[in-house]
């Protein structure tokens, strides 16, 4: 059900009062006179970065292989044979066969979210053992995948089973949360629709007590592993 907006002007007018001034009807960016956040990792070139996210992934407990497009089929097989195999669920994503690892997907029989199937995608991830999604900016500073949701692209997939593994187009790589702000903004400015729930993850999720006692996987995948694809 829609809802209506009552009085909105009036308020606004009133607040607008209380402050002493006009009401804006227009807002106006703020140009900031310093910006250290343009600064970090500003040059860096896309094979320095990779050394970046490298050494960050040691940090927030995830596993980084690295790999072309045509051995990514082989990568992504031997690693879901570490994890115990499936079940496997997957995006239903048309990038997963031009990446050329449809076949092995449907080998291994893992579900593909459908939209059209309602919570029984829930109830899969739920019981799955693998979450397999790709990531659409990659952040090296921090090791932050972002993952775009969309009716075809559950966020539950990165969330439920027991492990992730997320694809990393090298085309994706940035330095930081300041780039991928701007990506997403742009969209916005082009009147391009961004999803509902754009997700920030970091590898798999982490918490600790008041005592600092760090555990791995509490409400979240217990273990995730980075596959970083030469697309470029």
């Amino acid at each position: 059900m829609k809802g209506t907006v009552h009085n909105r002007d009036a308020f606004l007018d009133l607040i607008a009062k209380q402050l002493g001034r006009e009401r804006k009807t227009t807002l106006t960016p703020l140009v900031w006179k310093h910006n250290p956040q343009e600064e970090v990792l500003k040059d860096a070139t896309v094979d320095e970065l990779i050394e970046v996210l490298k050494l960050q992934c040691t940090k927030i407990h995830t596993e980084l292989i690295m790999t072309s497009k045509s051995k990514l089929s082989e990568a992504l097989e031997q690693k879901i044979k570490e994890f115990g195999n499936g079940p496997i669920i997957t995006w239903k994503d048309e990038r997963f066969e031009q990446f050329g690892i449809q076949t092995l997907l449907k080998e291994e029989q893992a579900f593909e979210w459908n939209p059209d199937l309602g919570k029984e995608n829930i109830a899969k991830a739920e019981q799955a053992n693998i979450g397999i999604t790709i990531s659409e900016i990659t952040l090296a500073e921090s090791g932050t995948v972002v993952l775009y949701s969309g009716p075809n692209r559950g966020r539950t997939i990165s969330f439920l089973p027991t492990n992730s593994i997320v694809i990393l187009p090298k085309s994706t790589l940035v330095p930081r949360m300041t780039q991928a702000a701007k990506i997403i903004r742009e969209k916005v400015k082009m009147g391009e629709q961004v999803p509902s729930a754009i997700n920030f993850i970091t590898g798999p999720s982490n918490s600790a007590d008041i005592e600092l006692n760090l555990v791995v996987g509490v409400h979240g995948p217990v273990k995730a592993t980075y596959i970083l694809v030469e697309d470029l």
